[in-house]
């Protein structure tokens, strides 16, 4: 029986557990959203809540413990300054777990996991990446636009010689 025996294992020892927690919440603080397994983005949840409440503080101590847990300075700099206030009226319920389906190689279930109001913010990503994609398209295109040129006077010097 697993009479208060709260949390999730995941399949690893404590220190593997431990580390992959602190990387999901790091990410979830960084990107906003990521996507995981169901049974992972639920053990994370209570870790991130704890994070927002701490950014939400804003004391000395608070950074103190965020920067402890936390891996990159970026991210808790991202939490005092941006996540936190985002929050800042709300008492709790800060993620939103989404089902996406199954996985592909042993059928586990898919989920992402994500701050309420990033849309906004995860728009602006989009947004920038099709950007960039239709930039870099388009630069490809003119390059084999040039390249075609090139063979076309290439075989027409080389017809004119012969």
């Amino acid at each position: 029986m697993r009479h208060r025996n709260a949390g999730f294992k995941l399949g690893r020892n404590t220190s593997h557990r431990r580390a992959l927690l602190r990387n999901l919440v790091t990410s979830v603080i960084q990107e906003d959203r990521v996507e995981t397994t169901v049974a992972k983005a639920k053990a994370v949840r209570p870790h991130i809540e704890k994070m927002i409440t701490l950014g939400k503080k804003g004391d000395l101590h608070s950074r103190r413990q965020a920067l402890s847990f936390l891996q990159t300075d970026q991210a808790v700099s991202r939490l005092f300054d941006e996540v936190a206030k985002r929050y800042s009226d709300r008492q709790g319920g800060y993620l939103r777990i989404v089902r996406t389906g199954f996985q592909q190689g042993d059928g586990a279930d898919k989920a992402f996991i994500e701050l309420l109001g990033a849309e906004k913010q995860l728009e602006v990503k989009r947004q920038k990446r099709a950007d960039l994609k239709s930039k870099k398209r388009a630069e490809l295109e003119k390059q084999l636009e040039e390249q075609q040129k090139q063979a076309e006077s290439e075989d027409k010097g080389g017809e004119e010689a012969a």
